[in-house]
């Protein structure tokens, strides 16, 4: 019974320690100010972190569904993140023949819904340590805190887990999250 409340107190922290950023000043992503209200397409648009993931969503043509009313959470892969894959794989993924496997892949990482860290944070709570979210794309995501620095982590269905290494960057149609891997459906 210690060691229940002892973790569920290590989630309330990180559930009040990720509420912080939340209220503070426009992130900066990228080397770029990110403004609550521009949309996610234009403030990724400025990230330098984030021009392979910008390029994807314009090859899949979801940059218009992005600059809409939303809301999304979007879980932002960066520049390493992509780098990650296997030698050739974003090249593929840009082809023409590979925009339905592209489109999948990257709306797996949108929640149809404004999900900032600490809404996160009670979820993980309420589902004694972890949380599914259901994605755009069809993909269950699995959100837990990684209890040695109380970190966001992202998982996807084939056990891949990101970290959120940047969360609630406020946009005018939702909230993104960096995190440091892609997250890929299942295989």
């Amino acid at each position: 019974m210690r060691h229940a409340s002892l973790k569920l107190g290590a989630l309330l922290a990180a559930s009040i320690a990720l509420a912080v950023p939340a209220i503070a000043q426009n992130r900066i992503v990228g080397g770029a100010e990110m403004f609550p209200n521009r949309n996610i397409v234009e403030n990724a648009l400025n990230s330098a972190d984030h021009t392979t993931l910008v390029a994807a969503v314009q090859a899949a043509g979801l940059a218009e569904t992005l600059t809409g009313p939303g809301p999304f959470t979007v879980f932002a892969p960066t520049n390493a993140a992509f780098a990650k894959l296997p030698a050739g794989t974003v090249e593929d993924l840009l082809k023409p023949e590979n925009l339905a496997t592209l489109q999948t892949i990257l709306t797996c990482h949108v929640v149809p819904t404004e999900a900032f860290s600490p809404a996160v944070g009670r979820m993980i709570m309420r589902g004694g340590g972890s949380a599914e979210l259901q994605t755009v794309g069809g993909c269950t995501l699995t959100a837990s805190i990684r209890d040695t620095d109380n970190a966001l982590l992202i998982s996807d269905e084939n056990g891949t887990t990101a970290v959120v290494n940047i969360p609630d960057v406020d946009q005018s149609n939702g909230v993104i999250h960096v995190i440091d891997t892609v997250l890929l459906p299942a295989s």
